[in-house]
């Protein structure tokens, strides 16, 4: 009885997720009326500043600040998203520019105090000798490309790919093999806001398709496939994401982890700080749905090293389910240490 009554509360809470999804997407995506600004910033822009670019690379950015949300005639703050959308405008108009998309950093040391399950390598690869350390080194490479501008003077079409990696650097025994690579390839559109809500200012609503996956075979493969919508929130030096997404339905005899949805849930909340050049962050998943059970928190902070402001060291914390594609089901209690070199903020 109380198995059919924990069923039915998790089908309500997917059906509640779904139609709010479909509520906020039809709210968020369609564009806001907004006044002309495109003249006023032209003017602005003109100057020893940007005597180099034409009338047309200055309309191009001017549309893409405006959508944006960085050009608001001066007469509000700008926020730390809105100015990282700025910069991004700015590159779009170099063609097959790379910028980066998630966060990229190398952790030199991070060790886990629940120890990673080496069972799975031992059946794949018929050897019961092989051990894992806790302490391995971690690293994300992150990049996006922009594909198409001002699609319907609309919105932007962006692809980007994601690469993190867990490596058993200091595991001499077993000549310190990648224990996990995982992929994630994604193309979505990026919408214009300037919405105010609760205080926040709407800075950007995102729809898209995600891949990911760890590219490995039999008892190791593990992938799925999903549409996700996302819509960020600013003001001042604080910003806040919601990331809600739905999984692309498989075939039971391709799907290599029916469950994965019982531990990375349907939605990923982010919120981060900037004081300074130091950046504080948080994600939180699936806390609710699993009952405060298979969720997962990471904590972040990065911070100037001496006179290099390109370069900040960065402590990483995660704690919970689906640090890995590899390890979804497994519990990870996990701190690290290393450089970080772009951020969310």
């Amino acid at each position: 009885m109380e198995k059919a009554s924990c069923s039915t509360k998790k089908q309500k809470y997917i059906r509640h997720m779904a139609v709010m999804f479909c509520w906020v997407c039809m709210s968020a995506f369609i564009p806001p009326v907004m006044a002309d600004d495109l003249s006023d910033c032209i003017s602005s822009m003109i100057g020893p500043k940007n005597d180099a670019m034409t009338v047309g690379e200055l309309r191009l950015l001017c549309q893409k600040m405006i959508h944006g949300g960085s050009f608001n005639g001066g007469s509000k703050e700008v926020a730390v998203t809105s100015e990282r959308f700025r910069q991004d405008s700015e590159h779009v108009l170099e063609p097959y520019t790379l910028m980066s998309h998630k966060p990229n950093y190398i952790l030199l040391g991070a060790y886990n105090s629940h120890h990673y399950n080496p069972d799975l390598f031992r059946a794949q690869y018929s050897n019961d000798s092989i051990e894992l350390d806790d302490t391995e080194a971690q690293f994300q490479i992150s990049v996006k490309t922009p594909l198409l501008l001002s699609v319907f003077d609309t919105f932007d079409l962006y692809a980007a790919y994601t690469n993190r990696s867990f490596w058993q650097y200091y595991n001499s025994s077993i000549s310190s093999p990648f224990r996990e690579t995982n992929h994630e390839p994604e193309v979505w559109a990026q919408f214009r806001s300037d919405r105010q809500l609760l205080g926040l200012n709407n800075s950007a609503n995102m729809l898209g398709i995600v891949h990911q996956s760890n590219g490995q075979g039999g008892t190791l493969s593990r992938s799925w496939n999903r549409v996700y919508a996302s819509f960020i929130f600013d003001r001042g030096n604080f910003a806040l994401a919601f990331k809600p997404w739905y999984r692309l339905p498989e075939s039971s005899s391709d799907d290599d982890n029916p469950d994965i949805t019982d531990y990375l849930g349907h939605a990923e909340f982010y919120a981060a700080y900037k004081h300074n050049s130091h950046v504080f962050s948080a994600m939180l998943r699936n806390n609710i749905e699993s009952e405060f059970k298979r969720g997962a928190v990471q904590l972040s902070w990065s911070s100037p090293l001496w006179e290099y402001p390109y370069l900040k060291g960065y402590v990483q914390y995660f704690s919970g389910y689906g640090e890995s594609m590899i390890d979804y089901d497994q519990y990870v209690n996990r701190i690290g240490v290393g450089f970080i070199l772009t951020d969310r903020l």
